[in-house]
């Protein structure tokens, strides 16, 4: 089992830059999946990025490549989400995730099993 809490948002102009963090407890959590969606007001779920528990395996949402970028300190049991050229599209709710395998479909929320409560991003333009 895993408890997963964010944090590090806020507000940021467009173009800025912004770093999320996901702390998360619970056994075995270098073993985990973890990722990140995000979700607005009137908006649809939508993938962001997703870390497997190896090195190098990642995965991007295509409206982010390019701009964010996602890593993990097993360490510190924390997953980041580096974001940069903020654009005011950004504005939502950033939700971490994680579960104990990688997902052939790894932008399908529904196959993430771990769900933290979000923290807010929003972009000024």
């Amino acid at each position: 089992q895993v408890q997963l809490v964010e944090s590090g948002g806020g507000l940021v102009q467009a173009g800025g830059s912004l770093r999320i963090s996901c702390v998360a407890s619970g056994s075995t959590f270098s073993s985990y999946t973890m990722g990140w969606f995000r979700q607005g007001s009137g908006k649809e779920r939508e993938f962001v990025a997703v870390i497997g528990w190896k090195d190098g395996d990642r995965y991007y949402g295509d409206s982010v490549k390019g701009r964010f970028t996602i890593s993990r300190d097993n360490a510190k049991n924390t997953v980041y989400l580096q974001m940069n050229n903020l654009k005011p599209d950004d504005t939502d709710v950033y939700y971490c995730i994680a579960d104990e395998h990688l997902p052939l479909r790894v932008g399908e929320a529904d196959e993430y099993d771990y769900w933290g409560q979000g923290t807010q991003v929003t972009v000024s333009s």
